[in-house]
């Protein structure tokens, strides 16, 4: 099929967007994380009726929701599906568990390449393989080969083509180019890969308007199809500059199980509640310039310790990039940057926001201050080719939920004594990663012998290429291999390809780590005890860097977790007003 579009997009309504999208048809869908995530035309699409939809996308939480909610979709093509902080999405994880609908988990570089592969009219892109995992097997179409002209054997993967992409905007001129501020995820490879781009905007401008803007990413009206003005199209997730995420709306929408998610989230009637249009015009010098937080004097937790024996392995040359969901990641790299690394570069938001400042991690202005402060933004399709194939990252600290005598790491699903599966979010872009980056660090905040495994089931990622021998053909530095638990720290030990244990939380004994360990433990000889941060570490880690405690989700039960949520929201709010109350006093003098 084609995919070249008419020099002028249609301008409609969001019902009139809706009803160009057809029975059986492959969806993508644009946004990232919960920012301009298109809900509005999301919601359309569900009230339709469409059925038996390809849903493609690297995620899938809160879209994908609401359209199995519909049951319009009949298949899964995704990299990860999460809510955030809000954990595993639970239609997903029905469906997934069920098997009702089949589920094909990609890598992300195999999906990136599969959309140039379509958006440039090729019979296949070639692609570097996930060595070690077991990834390739599950990839739709992915063969390994030898390159036709060097020989080595490498990945191939046919075209991914789409016959809809959906995407929310901040703004479109009269003539229909279309205006995207900040990190664009795989927008602009899923554009150029569909047959038709449907377009819900907060804003149509004059022509011209956009020609005066600085930092933005243009779809050119060549490249859309239709568009349609949807003020708050995104809400309750974000579209900045305009308001910034509802973490408490989503958190009542998850939790209402009377009412079905796509009631709940309708805009209110008067529009997007002002603080979200106020909080997203609060600027990073006025929150730098609070007073910071006071906490009350105790004895560092494990989380801190963990967050900053983390923050002791980046240093100025450090290229650190935070994935989907980690919020430990984010407080380990600024804390980092703001104590003694402060050169090093920090990218968010799976490396759309690159080189930002240490900002506090305020929950609903992380993405706004994030955006403001970054030197750049980018997509996650220009991330791979200029920094992770580059090999130009030094580390992307990553949560796993089991790993195995050898590091290998298992985030798809685990099987249950009872029988069935336990359904897992993915693995996002760690098998691409863990053999791209310099350093190959993993997290498992409850070390128990669930967690800690003499071999996964599913190998989802793995640090297939370990010595200098195996990496420097491919480019890549060779760096250390670590995993840290609430009970040590573990390294992959490049002779015998097996986790030994380097250091020891404080007061932890070795006999503790042997019990709770679900394979032999090795010590390393000059195993030592991980130091606790000092004073200054602390305050700046409880004042400056986290004052919500957003790390301590990493570290609860999922029975606290509810408890926890609650707590931070709480905080969230009251920081937020301070910090439009500090950007009003800043304006006004």
């Amino acid at each position: 099929m084609s995919l070249v579009k008419p020099n002028r997009p249609r301008f409609t309504d969001v019902e009139g967007l809706a009803a160009m999208v057809g029975r059986g048809e492959s969806v993508g869908v644009g946004g990232h994380h919960f920012a301009r995530l298109p809900i509005a035309l999301l919601r359309a699409i569900a009230r339709s009726g469409v059925k038996d939809l390809r849903y493609i996308c690297w995620a899938g939480g809160l879209p994908l929701e609401l359209l199995l909610e519909a049951h319009a979709v009949a298949e899964i093509d995704l990299c990860f599906s999460s809510l955030d902080i809000f954990g595993l999405p639970p239609k997903f994880r029905a469906a997934a568990e069920s098997g009702a609908i089949p589920v094909r988990d990609w890598t992300a570089l195999a999906m990136i390449q599969a959309l140039r592969a379509a958006q440039q009219n090729l019979p296949s892109m070639s692609f570097q393989l996930p060595q070690g995992s077991d990834m390739l097997a599950r990839v739709p179409g992915a063969s390994a080969r030898p390159d036709p002209i060097a020989g080595a054997e490498n990945g191939f993967i046919p075209p991914l083509r789409l016959d809809t992409f959906v995407v929310h905007a901040q703004r479109a001129d009269e003539s229909g180019n279309v205006q995207i501020i900040g990190p664009r995820a795989l927008d602009f490879a899923m554009a150029g890969a569909a047959r038709q781009v449907l377009v819900t905007v907060e804003e149509i401008v004059p022509v011209g308007t956009l020609r005066q803007d600085g930092r933005q990413s243009v779809l050119t009206r060549n490249q859309v199809s239709a568009i349609a003005l949807a003020p708050g199209g995104a809400y309750p997730a974000s579209c900045l500059p305009f308001y910034v995420t509802d973490y408490q709306r989503l958190w009542e929408a998850f939790a209402d199980r009377e009412t079905s998610l796509a009631d709940n989230l309708r805009p209110p009637s008067e529009g997007v509640p002002k603080p979200l249009q106020s909080a997203a015009k609060v600027r990073a010098a006025a929150v730098l310039a609070m007073p910071a937080l006071a906490h009350a004097e105790k004895k560092a937790s494990v989380d801190e310790i963990i967050a900053a024996r983390i923050a002791a392995e980046l240093d100025n040359e450090s290229f650190a990039s935070a994935g989907a969901v980690s919020p430990l990641a984010n407080v380990a790299y600024r804390l980092a940057k703001a104590t003694h690394a402060p050169d090093m570069i920090i990218a968010t938001m799976s490396c759309g926001h690159l080189d930002i400042a240490p900002s506090p991690m305020v929950l609903s202005l992380i993405e706004s201050l994030d955006c403001e402060t970054a030197v750049a933004h980018a997509g996650g399709d220009d991330t791979y080719s200029t920094y992770y194939q580059a090999g130009a990252v030094t580390h992307e600290i990553v949560g796993a939920a089991q790993v195995d005598r050898r590091g290998r790491v298992n985030t798809i699903a685990l099987r249950k004594p009872s029988g069935g599966l336990i359904r897992l979010p993915g693995q996002g872009g760690m098998a691409d990663v863990a053999n791209m980056h310099r350093d190959y660090l993993l997290y498992i905040p409850r070390h128990s012998i669930q967690s800690l495994v003499n071999e996964v089931e599913i190998v989802s990622s793995a640090r297939g290429l370990l010595t200098p021998a195996e990496r420097a053909p491919m480019g890549y530095r060779t760096g250390r291999a670590l995993v840290f638990t609430d009970l040590c720290v573990f390294r992959l030990d490049q002779t015998s390809r097996e986790l030994i244990v380097v250091e020891t939380m404080p007061s932890v004994t070795q006999q503790q780590i042997r019990d709770a360990t679900g394979f032999a433990v090795s010590f390393d000889p000059d195993c030592r005890e991980v130091p606790l941060p000092s004073d200054d570490t602390l305050a700046t880690l409880r004042t400056r860097i986290d004052p919500l405690g957003l790390r301590r989700l990493e570290f609860v039960s999922a029975k606290e977790r509810g408890a926890l949520i609650a707590e931070i929201l709480e905080a969230d709010r009251a920081m937020v007003e301070r910090c439009i109350a500090a950007q009003t006093a800043l304006v006004e003098s």
